[in-house]
């Protein structure tokens, strides 16, 4: 991670899903991560192109791609979507393209929001975007 990222923390999350993206946005010092949106999955390049569009609209210095690493540790091809997912991200911007651990993450989103009286079975959307914000968070803690 370079100097200017690490000062300046605006970052993006992406939960990759098959189905939708989840988006999260770091505030500008690194500490609050609050979820953004969620895409429906169209597909290359249409995904990665809105991303980075909205990577570019709030200014973030970094995109953080969950990945979704099995209980064991292995790459299973979930994983590997990932990885690929963010080599095209690479290859389209010049923003710096991390992946990050993003186990459990859902199930944590799924957690806080039942806590916060909202029910994840009727909220898919909401649970893809707090997941992405666990990612972010999770990613942004580790840099402390």
């Amino acid at each position: 991670m370079t100097g200017d990222v690490a000062a300046s923390r605006r970052m993006l999350g992406v939960d990759i899903g098959e189905v939708r993206i989840g988006l999260a946005l770091s505030d500008p010092s690194g500490m609050i991560c609050t979820p953004l949106t969620t895409l429906d999955a169209q597909g290359a390049p249409a995904d990665h192109e809105r991303i980075i569009e909205l990577a570019d609209e709030h200014k973030a210095q970094a995109i953080v791609v969950g990945l979704p690493i099995n209980m064991d540790g292995s790459h299973g091809p979930a994983a590997r979507k990932a990885q690929a997912f963010a080599r095209m991200l690479r290859s389209l911007t010049d923003l710096p393209v991390i992946t990050h651990d993003e186990r459990l993450t859902s199930h944590e989103a799924e957690a806080r929001l039942r806590a916060a009286g909202v029910q994840p079975s009727r909220n898919k959307k909401q649970v893809d975007s707090a997941a992405a914000a666990l990612i972010l968070e999770s990613y942004l803690a580790g840099l402390e």
